[in-house]
């Protein structure tokens, strides 16, 4: 269900929509637990879009550990309702 061409899709779909508050704070969550562990070759954006959420996706699983997994997760799931 989320494959890496079902993430580009959807990143490609949100590469212009700004996201939406909710989707924003999860955004701000990333980067104030895992900026500087996970995130580090990322930067953060002010507003970011649906495309800028999923990019940081894979960083999170990948260095986030378990609960790391879980936010991209959120995040992704939180992606696919908005679009």
């Amino acid at each position: 269900m989320t494959d890496r061409a079902t993430v580009e899709d959807l990143a490609a779909r949100g590469a212009t929509a700004v996201a939406p508050a909710s989707l924003r704070a999860l955004y701000r969550e990333a980067f104030d637990e895992y900026g500087v562990r996970a995130l580090w070759s990322s930067r953060a954006v002010e507003q970011p879009t649906i495309a800028d959420l999923l990019a940081i996706t894979e960083s999170l699983r990948v260095e986030g550990g378990i609960a790391g997994r879980r936010l991209a997760e959120q995040i992704i799931a939180a992606c696919r309702a908005a679009l």
